[in-house]
């Protein structure tokens, strides 16, 4: 199968990796340092269950790769429609392209039903590029749970006992095409499945990401440091019971247990992905993992004051350091 990865950074990486060992032919769109280390390299992942290196094709180029089976994409928000006006060359027909990407997906409204249904998110995709420019119908929804770091370009650090990668169709059918993609990422040690419910999958990881994203920025620490502090703690608590209640209103159920989930970060020496992109100076996921779920929350009439203060202070953390302008 050859897949295309966008995106070489923490989780794209890794995913390559796992790709590779499971014996897809895969290749890389990457920039940079990443791209020089790759192609000089490969990709090197230290994990629980196995520390190796592998090499794959690495460009910046997508024409230089041709066709493509599938294309998963772990870029962040903000770049999606850039890759949407690039893609092209790696696209035929029937070419499917996984979302394996944070926060409220460009994509949430199409297939949704409803009165909503195919609702766009101008924030997420201005002027359409990937909706219309792309083509929605090859949209597939991901979530990935990896608690990933690159300690250098191309050698990435996992710090979970387990990775797991969650596909869904926005119709809520189980695919062809997401469950060969799914096969790909289990045959390298990856642990994947499609899902009926692939909105539902969304708010399960989005209220750690709501609940622990703000708190990070502001507190600029690990997720062990931070929480010991009670008043933090149940900030966190509170925050993740808002993410709740506003997938409720969009007819979603979250199960996880607030207090369980945070307890377990407390535990945890990872730094949110939120908090490494503003220490690294790169541009932070904010619209995707925070401002857009809150204009979800306003739409349902949800109430949300412990995400409103922190996600607004966030926000401003995000623009005096010159990596968020919206």
């Amino acid at each position: 199968m050859r897949i295309a990865v966008f995106g070489a950074g923490a989780i794209g990486g890794h995913i390559a990796f796992r790709l590779v060992r499971g014996g897809a032919e895969v290749s890389v769109i990457a920039r940079g340092a990443y791209l020089d280390a790759i192609r000089a390299r490969g990709i090197t992942v230290h994990a629980r269950d196995v520390s190796d290196s592998v090499r794959m094709a690495a460009t910046d180029d997508p024409r230089d790769l041709g066709v493509q089976d599938a294309v998963i994409t772990t870029a962040k928000a903000h770049s999606l429609p850039g890759i949407g006006r690039a893609i092209h060359p790696l696209l035929g027909p029937e070419t499917p392209v996984a979302f394996v990407v944070n926060g409220i997906p460009w994509w949430y409204f199409h297939r949704h039903g409803g009165a909503h249904d195919g609702r766009r998110l101008e924030r997420l995709d201005p002027e359409g590029a990937l909706w219309d420019g792309m083509g929605v119908a090859r949209a597939i929804g991901g979530v990935v749970y990896s608690a990933c770091t690159v300690v250098e370009p191309g050698v990435i650090h996992v710090e979970n006992p387990t990775s797991r990668v969650i596909l869904g169709e926005p119709d809520g059918t189980i695919s062809a095409r997401a469950e060969a993609i799914a096969a790909a990422l289990r045959a390298g040690g990856m642990a994947s499945e499609v899902t009926p419910a692939i909105r539902l999958a969304v708010w399960e990881k989005l209220a750690g990401n709501m609940g622990n994203g703000p708190l990070a920025i502001l507190a600029g620490r690990a997720m062990r440091d931070y929480m010991a502090q009670p008043a933090i703690h149940a900030a966190a608590v509170r925050a993740m019971e808002e993410c709740h209640a506003i997938a409720r209103a969009w007819g979603h159920e979250v199960k996880a247990d607030p207090a369980k989930r945070a307890a377990a970060n407390a535990a945890s020496a990872h730094k949110p992905s939120i908090l490494q992109d503003l220490e690294a100076g790169k541009p932070m996921e904010v619209d995707a993992q925070l401002v857009v779920p809150l204009e979800l929350a306003r739409l349902a009439g949800v109430e949300t004051p412990t995400l409103d203060l922190t996600i607004a202070l966030a926000v401003e953390r995000a623009r005096a350091a010159g990596l968020y302008a919206g």
